[in-house]
């Protein structure tokens, strides 16, 4: 897992570029339940809107928060949107996301998922931030865990959005294994109802709203493979009762083909893309998704 993880380290290097921002990134401890040591920065604009919105945005395997607001577009968005990120960080050695264990693959379970979520509630008391206005987005490892996050805490995420991800569930492992080979070469396939069945048993007996998604993907990513995305397609669309058949289908721009279901899942294929797909602008698709560019 090592070795694919700073492949991947250097595969997501090459994507992004730094940003400058008046506001600071800033370091807060106690958050918390945080029972696999997770860090947390904060990035809270100079401006920030009346109860804003909250944005937990997970790293990559090998990153780190402070890799993600630099190389991510998401703290200038909130620096014009007035809208919080949170950026946590992996302190294990492999620095990604437990998005395998049966721990982590459940409400309240244990492991990484508890630790993000507390992050989650304390922004939205220290900034009395709109609980109905909190999402999730991550690269690679944490589109996984983003994935992860929306299945485990469907009432406290509106939204959603995973770049290079696998649906979650898949990376499960139930012999302390890190990694799940058969996933990321995209061979575990399963039907729509079975996907789905497995992102609503992270908390049996919800019955609530289901957070919206939005799903990026590269057709040539050669470490989290292309099948991924029609599997994460339909596990959303069956979580929200949805076929598999698009309602609108568009090309924002060249070799991306976006299609709709319904108003609650949107998928987009970058033609030739490799799993780096993080590039300029994509971000603000993610923020106009998710409402955030409304203040």
């Amino acid at each position: 897992m090592l070795r694919t993880a700073l492949a991947l380290a250097v595969l997501l290097g090459v994507v992004v570029t730094p940003q400058a921002s008046a506001a600071s990134l800033v370091e807060v401890t106690n958050f918390g339940p945080n029972p696999s040591n997770l860090r947390l920065h904060v990035y809270k604009p100079d401006r920030v809107a009346a109860r804003p919105g909250v944005l937990l945005a997970p790293h990559y395997c090998t990153g780190s928060g402070p890799d993600m607001f630099r190389g991510t577009e998401f703290a200038k968005l909130a620096d014009q949107y007035g809208f919080v990120v949170l950026y946590p960080s992996v302190t294990r050695a492999d620095k990604c996301f437990d998005v395998y264990s049966p721990q982590a693959l459940r409400r309240d379970g244990g492991s990484d998922p508890v630790g993000l979520v507390s992050m989650v509630r304390w922004a939205l008391r220290q900034y009395q931030g709109d609980p109905a206005r909190v999402y999730v987005t991550g690269i690679s490892s944490g589109a996984m865990m983003t994935n992860v996050m929306v299945a485990n805490y469907p009432d406290v995420f509106d939204a959603g959005a995973a770049f290079a991800g696998v649906p979650d569930g898949c990376f499960a492992t139930n012999n302390g294994s890190t990694w799940n080979s058969e996933c990321a070469n995209g061979r575990i396939l399963k039907t729509p109802q079975q996907w789905g069945d497995i992102a609503r048993s992270a908390f049996p007996g919800y019955n609530g709203k289901r957070p919206r998604m939005q799903l990026w993907h590269g057709t040539a990513d050669d470490i989290l493979r292309y099948p991924n995305f029609g599997e994460e397609v339909d596990q959303w669309t069956n979580v929200h009762r949805l076929t598999t058949t698009p309602t609108s289908t568009d090309y924002p721009q060249a070799n991306w083909t976006r299609r709709k279901y319904g108003d609650k899942v949107e998928s987009i294929s970058l033609q030739n893309v490799g799993h780096n797909l993080m590039a300029s602008g994509m971000a603000l698709r993610a923020v106009q998704f998710f409402g955030l560019d409304r203040r």
